[in-house]
């Protein structure tokens, strides 16, 4: 259409704001305020800025960060479990942590359009006890989406989510011996009498 005029797309509402005017030290402060020492670091200038919860307290700290007006995370987008163990006696001086696990949280807010990562500490075992998982308290029930998410978890790297509805393994079977994603994993040779390679 010769002389047609091309709309201007409009702007955006206050809503749908490009950017976040939440900033993780405040956060950070609004958390301490609330729930003291429970919350035991951050990190404001990773690449992902995070913010450190202990266990005990986490889905009273998730029900807040959900809940509350200034916050409103309203959505889990990922959780994943993961092991800090260096296996290589040559390497693990340069490590930098003692060996533990941690349940790293990705959460959003399409409320401040603001991401935020929480990450929970656990000891590798229950009470210093091998074979003993470590417990953290689900939060299945703040976000929906946790529920596999923690199952993931606990099958392959072996953490129990207190309170889960449903804490059966999602990708290994039932009688599977271990959690396949932890560093010091051995793989069997043999599962109910077929040998792998």
């Amino acid at each position: 259409m010769a002389g047609a005029r091309r709309r201007r797309a409009a702007p955006f509402p206050d809503s749908f704001r490009p950017f976040s005017t939440v900033t993780i030290n405040e956060i950070h402060s609004r958390l301490v305020q609330q729930f003291g020492d429970q919350i035991t670091g951050l990190n404001a200038t990773a690449t992902d800025p995070w913010i450190e919860v202990a266990p005990a307290r986490w889905d009273e700290v998730a029900l807040y960060l959900r809940d509350d007006e200034a916050l409103r995370f309203d959505s889990l987008t990922n959780l994943t479990g993961v092991d800090y163990l260096e296996t290589d006696p040559k390497k693990a001086p340069k490590f930098g942590h003692e060996p533990h696990l941690e349940v790293v949280f990705h959460l959003y807010s399409f409320v401040h359009r603001c991401r935020l990562v929480v990450k929970v500490k656990l000891p590798r075992w229950k009470n210093d006890v091998p074979g003993e998982i470590p417990d953290c308290p689900s939060v299945a029930h703040i976000w929906s989406i946790a529920d596999w998410h923690e199952r993931e978890a606990y099958d392959l790297v072996g953490i129990n989510f207190t309170g889960h509805p449903n804490l059966v393994r999602i990708l290994c079977v039932e009688d599977w011996v271990g959690h396949p994603l932890r560093k010091d994993y051995e793989f069997p040779l043999e599962y109910h009498g077929i040998r792998g390679k």
